[in-house]
């Protein structure tokens, strides 16, 4: 009952793709943060964060991202990322942002976290399989 399900072909690269454009996309969030760009300081503004805190904010995104990447740690990626993504939305919450586009986005993002991640890594797949009726 606990044997690892084989994952297809199929299954694997679009794991790994759907992974990978969610790699790329918040290292580049993650990256222009470090930077003091007008956009990053403007969009801070907007939604109530201190200007200060975009490095930070951008480190994170960065350490976190780079822990999902790695095979052997993403799950532990996936979950700080999630975190993160729990903190994104409680902002857009707060600075009143469109639902669809804004607020919801980090629950686009995290699905895609995670369903990737579960199309690549069979262990994923042990402890939480999914049923058929």
């Amino acid at each position: 009952m606990n044997e690892l399900i084989p994952i297809s072909r199929t299954a694997l690269w679009t794991g790994r793709i759907l992974s990978g454009v969610v790699i790329i996309f918040l290292l580049l969030d993650g990256a222009i943060k470090l930077i003091p760009l007008d956009v990053v300081i403007a969009t801070s503004k907007q939604l109530g964060i201190p200007t200060h805190l975009a490095f930070t904010l951008g480190v994170l995104t960065l350490a976190c991202t780079l822990l999902y990447a790695i095979p052997q740690t993403s799950v532990l990626g996936a979950i700080l990322l999630t975190g993160y993504l729990g903190g994104a939305i409680y902002v857009h919450v707060l600075a009143g942002s469109p639902l669809f586009s804004h607020t919801l986005f980090s629950i686009y993002l995290g699905l895609m976290i995670w369903g990737g991640l579960y199309l690549r890594d069979e262990r994923l797949r042990l402890i939480f399989p999914l049923r058929r009726v």
